[in-house]
Formats: structure tokens, C-alpha cells, sequence
């Protein structure tokens, strides 16, 4: 093994450790806010949720190292993505946190964050020319955990109907389909281009951040969530047909 790789392996161990620590410092963290807010049972609730999503993140990076270039994974894009993870960790806590005056805006601000971090990681990314395959998964992992932990804490406290829930279980059943499809023996396609797909991401990430403020009420947002999820669903169908060759894959315009 040249000295280049081993480089390259200590640096991406030292990413993983980098961020266990800094996943169990979050955990520490909140439970103490947590607790000075609530109560140390609901702490200790919130822990053991976020705790396991931490650990699954950790587990993902850990995973995903590219073998050729572990020590992406220090990249400033992909640090700042990792950063997303742990706030969506946060954010997941809360399910089991009854909602209190004291934490009340406490998974908005968490998943908000993500989200306006979601904005900077890819333009970091291309503006410093580091686009990397680690970056790209954890960036779709990492979407894709926000989107099922925040409905899931809206719906639990509330302020999202469950109905909402179907574009979180969306992701799931799209590739669960796909999956199906290829081991039936038939092929399973490219997604076609859309310039709708990432506008229709950021209405939802932006509208779920909202949602679990407790500005508006819950009256007015319940009804609304089903008119604006009603195009990100359209969308999911649209692509699991395009890509099992049901439709011929033109463009959305």
C-alpha cells in the first residue's frame, strides 16, 4: 500500500472519529438543554431517538468512505453536509418530546438550519470545484432523513396531518419498486431531466420548516399540506413510471 493511501485512510478514520465526537457532543448537548427545558424522562427520550439517527449517520460515513479518496469526506462541502446530518438528528429527538413553550420552536430552528445548510454544501461544493461521490450520497442520504424525521415530528406534534407522511414513505417505495422491478429481470432506466424536481424539494423542505413553527395554525396548515404535496407525489409517480419504461422519459418541462 503506497503512503498516499495510507494517508488517505488515517485522514478518513480521522473524519469518521471527527464526527462520532462530534455526534456524541450533540447528544450530551441536548439532552442537557432538553432537560433544563423539559424534564430529564423526555431527555432521555430525546437522546435514545437521536442517538440512534446518529449513530445510523455515522455509520453511513463510515460506510461510504471511497476506498481511492477517503479523505474527502474533509471536504468543507461535505463537512457542512455532515452538519446537516446532525441537526436532522436533533430535529428527530422530538418525536418523543411532547411539544412545551420550552422547546417549541425547537425542531424548526433545527431542521430550518439544515435546510439553509442544504443550500450552502452544494454551492460550496461547485464553487471550490470539490463534488465528490461521498458528497453526493450523504447529500441524497441526508435529504431523504429530513424529509421522514421532520413530517414524522410534525405529524407527532400535530402540526402536520398524516397524510403528509406519504412523501416520506414516497422515497421509500420508489426504490422499493424499483428494486422490485430489476429483480423481476427488467431494466430499470436513468431519471429523466426535470426542471421541476429540485423547486418542488425546496417548497416542501421550506413548507415543512414553517409547518413546525407555531406561527400559523395547525387549522390552516393541515389543508394546506395536501395541496402542496399533491405535485412532489405527482412528480415520484411521473419518474417510477419514466424509469420502468412506461413513459418515454421526455424532459418535464
Amino acid at each position: 500500500m503506497s503512503g498516499e493511501n495510507v494517508r488517505g485512510r488515517r485522514l478518513g478514520a480521522a473524519a469518521v472519529t471527527a464526527t462520532a465526537v462530534a455526534a456524541a457532543g450533540v447528544a450530551v448537548g441536548g439532552w442537557t438543554l432538553v432537560a433544563d427545558a423539559t424534564t430529564r424522562a423526555a431527555a432521555n427520550r430525546w437522546t435514545l431517538v437521536t442517538g440512534a439517527v446518529l449513530a445510523y449517520e455515522v455509520s453511513f460515513l463510515a460506510y461510504h468512505l471511497d476506498a481511492d479518496r477517503p479523505a474527502a469526506a474533509l471536504a468543507p462541502p461535505n463537512l457542512v453536509t455532515l452538519t446537516r446530518g446532525l441537526l436532522y438528528a436533533a430535529t428527530a429527538g422530538f418525536l418523543v418530546v411532547p411539544p412545551s413553550p420550552a422547546v417549541r420552536w425547537a425542531p424548526a430552528v433545527c431542521y430550518g438550519v439544515g435546510v439553509s445548510l442544504d443550500v450552502v454544501d452544494g454551492r460550496l461544493a461547485r464553487w471550490t470545484g470539490q463534488t465528490t461521490p461521498l458528497g453526493e450520497k450523504l447529500d441524497h442520504a441526508f435529504d431523504t432523513l429530513g424529509f421522514l424525521v421532520a413530517p414524522l415530528v410534525g405529524v407527532a406534534w400535530g402540526r402536520l396531518p398524516v397524510a403528509y407522511l406519504t412523501l416520506s414513505a414516497a422515497r421509500y417505495v420508489y426504490r422499493a419498486g424499483c428494486w422490485w422491478h430489476r429483480r423481476r429481470g427488467r431494466p430499470v432506466g436513468d431519471l429523466p431531466e426535470s426542471r421541476v424536481r429540485r423547486p418542488l424539494a425546496a417548497l416542501q423542505m421550506g413548507f415543512v420548516t414553517v409547518a413546525l413553527t407555531p406561527i400559523l395554525p395547525a387549522a390552516l396548515v393541515h389543508p394546506a399540506s395536501l395541496l402542496i404535496v399533491s405535485p412532489s407525489l405527482a412528480t415520484f409517480v411521473r419518474d417510477y413510471l419514466s424509469v420502468t419504461g412506461r413513459l418515454d422519459g421526455r424532459s418535464v418541462e
